[in-house]
């Protein structure tokens, strides 16, 4: 892979709708959902959204100067990795969780690159709920287009080894949607030997 193309894997529809709003309201339902905060100039902000992060023992993981503290996976997340951990040919050790309320909630450009997270493995990211729009852009300025991949309802977008490396995505504000999004991202973290 060349940092003009990154690698991604999208499965429209992957969880039948049904299913997806089953999923969508237990987990706005049973997941211990934060309003984190973050440091940005200086200045202290709240996160533009609701996170929790699910993990085995050990696998702690930082970001934005956040300290994530472990949840034990409930059932249901547990079973939901499973099914796409045998979708991305991965066995998965962590989740974030993104709960967006509505289009005002956001997330800015990022590359999920920390030193915890295995860069040989996929991230593999569930959207459930309203769709929205994850952008792409390289991470270096002016070297390919900026790329937009709509996620709907029940889809699952595999991002594959080295996109994190060469490409920073975001989830822009989308002011006309008025119903929820969650997100859930799958990773592998590195334990420490």
């Amino acid at each position: 892979m060349t940092a003009a193309t990154p690698c991604l894997r999208h499965w429209r529809g992957w969880v039948e709708a049904a299913q997806a709003d089953a999923w969508l309201e237990r987990l706005r339902q049973e997941v211990p959902w934060k309003q984190e905060s973050i440091r940005v100039y200086g200045r202290r902000h709240a996160m533009p959204r609701l996170t929790c992060w699910m993990a085995d023992p050990g696998c702690g993981y930082r970001y934005s100067g956040l300290e994530n503290a472990i949840e034990p996976w409930t059932p249901l997340a547990a079973a939901i990795r499973r099914r796409v951990g045998e979708a991305a040919a991965q066995e998965f050790n962590s989740l974030l969780l993104n709960y967006y309320r509505d289009g005002r909630d956001a997330m800015g450009w990022h590359a999920d690159d920390e030193a915890e997270l295995d860069p040989e493995a996929p991230i593999a990211s569930l959207s459930l709920g309203a769709s929205r729009t994850l952008r792409f852009r390289p991470r270096q300025r002016g070297t390919a287009p900026t790329l937009a991949v709509e996620l709907g309802h029940g889809d699952l977008l595999l991002m594959d080894p080295p996109t994190q490396r060469h490409w920073q995505h975001g989830l822009p504000r989308r002011l006309r949607v008025e119903t929820p999004r969650l997100n859930l991202t799958f990773r592998r973290v590195r334990l420490p030997a």
